[in-house]
């Protein structure tokens, strides 16, 4: 078995969030979730096929954002892995949303930060086995550091 980190990158503000689903299907379902959260947001979407013609399955309301997540979703190339990518809006805002589709089995992640997919690549094919989100901690909040936290998530409007 091979391992491999699979940069993602996110030019502009865009989020991604990545995960793994069972059924054709999903592709539609994760465009509806996605389309009937805001009328603002904009996605792509692909999904790596895991038999028959094993294709990448795409969709979205966002040309570029569409051909960046096949892009991404090719160089990972595990099965039933999914990668969406988010402008205008937040992970936040849709999560619950796409984990009530039927056929989404796991979200690895949903971020803006620096990300690596880490894939095992076997005889039989590839499997997402974790991300590596960002950083690493620089140390542990002060009182100005919660204070600016507590301005962001209302700046947001996440928090009264």
């Amino acid at each position: 078995m091979d391992l491999v980190a699979v940069p993602i990158e996110l030019p502009g503000e865009l989020n991604v969030i990545v995960g793994q689903s069972h059924f054709i299907k999903t592709v539609e379902d994760l465009h509806e979730a996605l389309a009937g959260s805001s009328p603002h947001l904009r996605f792509g979407i692909a999904f790596c096929e895991a038999s028959g013609p094993c294709l990448v399955r795409r969709s979205g309301n966002a040309d570029d954002l569409v051909e960046l997540a096949v892009k991404h979703a090719e160089a990972i190339g595990a099965g039933h892995s999914f990668v969406i990518l988010l402008r205008d809006g937040f992970p936040v805002n849709v999560l619950n949303a796409l984990k009530m589709v039927p056929e989404v089995c796991h979200i690895y992640c949903a971020t803006a930060n620096p990300l690596e997919v880490i894939v095992a690549q076997t005889d039989l094919g590839r499997a997402v086995l974790g991300v590596v989100d960002g950083l690493p901690p620089a140390g542990v909040e002060n009182d100005e550091d919660v204070a600016a936290r507590k301005h962001l998530l209302r700046e947001f409007g996440y928090k009264l």
